[in-house]
């Protein structure tokens, strides 16, 4: 019986992340211990001290010491950190023009829906990038108006 090798798979939309995209480059950042352990303790985990982190392509790795002295590893998504937001923020008002506005819109858009990012960083981003519409959009407008010394001479 000859296999089939090329069955007919539905679509899959390709994600296309900050990370991926290579518009966030995971080696530059930086979280520490402070910054880690306030995360974790948001999230629920029970944290006396961060033993170690260790960040890899899409996502960080954390041991730590738990309350009761046990030492505990997961895996964490950049997502769920103070610089990632401040990171992605930089790259909102980094867009000096609509067309890279557009392009990282797009993937954003894809981002918020395909990753689990908390909902009080989703709103502050998507306000972010509604701003940043506004600024570049009346920047444009502004800048075809002729200044009304060049319109006198």
């Amino acid at each position: 019986m000859i296999r089939n090798l090329y069955k007919n798979r539905p679509y899959r939309y390709r994600v296309r992340s900050l990370i991926a995209t290579g518009k966030i480059k995971p080696e530059i950042l930086y979280i520490s211990e402070v910054e880690a352990k306030a995360t974790l303790k948001a999230k629920g985990y029970k944290v006396r001290q961060i033993k170690k982190i260790r960040l890899l392509k899409h996502q960080v790795c954390i041991s730590y010491w738990n309350e009761q002295g046990g030492v505990c590893s997961g895996f964490f998504s950049y997502r769920i950190f103070n610089c990632w937001h401040r990171t992605v923020e930089d790259l909102i008002c980094g867009c000096l023009t609509l067309k890279t506005w557009q392009i990282l819109n797009w993937i954003m858009r894809c981002e918020l829906n395909y990753y689990p990012y908390p909902i009080e960083i989703s709103i502050s981003l998507n306000g972010s990038l509604q701003r940043r519409f506004w600024e570049l959009q009346t920047s444009t407008v502004a800048s075809n108006i002729p200044h009304p010394e060049v319109m006198a001479i």
